[in-house]
């Protein structure tokens, strides 16, 4: 059986910008696949190449084994693609704007009602389905927009941050739904960016970073890598980086010490990764206490994902969010000084 997704080499640039470096993954039938990144790492770019949106400069990029370069019309009609902003019609009930995407979509008259109801039967808004789109809220919103990516019941469901800005019961209905969705055998693929999000959902996880993949595998086998438990401490509330690489030197000595970096973005605070045990913090802080070095904050925590990220580069995915931020608030400030 053909990978539901298969991209191989990808790349594109926007003018002098790479936003997709080189992404390769697959996808295989009936799995929720989970691309994990900061903002600005590829992941909309990549989905927008894979959806007919944009023409990747080169690579592979296939659909249930059909070329989406060569036959996009075709690719099409096995892809469903929510996009992160919604874009309803205010006007509009959430029947009647289903209604007309189901016109869009050219299909038959005599089932539209029933996909309809099926759509809207699954997401929960049989209450809302009359009422105009502009009195939604933003779960409502985001839940007709997933109601009319699925009417043509396509084989890959591609989905661009499907829970940003929604509130806890919003988004737990939203990771309701795509479960449902495996479990009819729907190929759901992904892009977010909070941890707990890709975790709790996804069967396989690439993380991108930069434009390129970084790390892929389930959840368990990426957080396995790491090797160990993690501490994280902070000699000082904001420590001198001389004396936090003088920590880091120190620390890497311990024999249960698998690897220490310093984190820069979070005031030169201490990553390690630990053999686990029960003594680790304690062993830590007596290392630190013979070396003259004061303890001001220290937490010991099994793996996550973001640990798999900070272990590939040095820094959290939140780091990197608020880095490419400055980045952008830098270049604008620039641009508007020079006019």
């Amino acid at each position: 059986m053909a990978p539901a997704v298969l991209i191989e080499n990808m790349q594109k640039r926007y003018g002098s910008v790479t936003a997709v470096k080189d992404v390769s993954l697959k996808v295989e039938p009936g799995e929720i696949f989970g691309l994990l990144g900061p903002n600005g790492a590829g992941k909309t770019t990549t989905l927008r190449c894979l959806c007919t949106l944009s023409t990747p400069d080169s690579g592979k990029i296939e659909v249930s084994g059909i070329s989406v370069l060569d036959n996009p019309k075709a690719a099409r009609q096995l892809l469903g693609y929510v996009a992160q902003e919604v874009a309803l019609d205010k006007v509009l009930t959430g029947r009647e704007l289903l209604e007309l995407q189901a016109a869009l979509y050219h299909l038959p008259r005599k089932i539209i009602p029933e996909r309809i109801n099926n759509a809207l039967n699954l997401l929960g808004m049989q209450e809302y389905a009359n009422k105009k789109t502009g009195t939604y809220s933003g779960g409502l919103r985001k839940r007709l927009d997933l109601a009319a990516g699925l009417l043509h019941q396509p084989d890959v469901l591609v989905l661009d941050e499907p829970t940003v800005g929604l509130d806890i019961e919003s988004r737990m209905a939203v990771w309701n739904f795509l479960r449902q969705l495996r479990s009819d055998g729907t190929t759901v693929l992904i892009t977010s960016h909070y941890l707990e999000e890709v975790d709790a959902l996804a069967d396989r996880v690439a993380i991108v970073d930069k434009g390129v993949v970084i790390a892929s595998g389930t959840p368990s086998q990426l957080k396995d890598r790491v090797g160990g438990d993690r501490i994280t401490l902070r000699i000082r509330e904001f420590s001198p980086a001389e004396e936090a690489e003088k920590a880091k030197q120190m620390l890497s000595t311990l024999p249960m010490v698998k690897s220490a970096i310093v984190n820069t973005a979070q005031g030169n605070s201490l990553n390690l990764v630990v053999t686990p045990q029960s003594d680790a913090l304690m062993t830590v802080q007596k290392a630190l206490q013979d070396a003259g070095l004061p303890t001001f904050g220290i937490a010991q925590s099994r793996p996550s994902l973001d640990d798999v990220y900070l272990a590939a580069t040095g820094q959290t995915i939140n780091d990197a969010e608020l880095a490419a931020a400055g980045t952008r608030d830098l270049k604008k400030e620039k641009k508007q000084n020079m006019r």
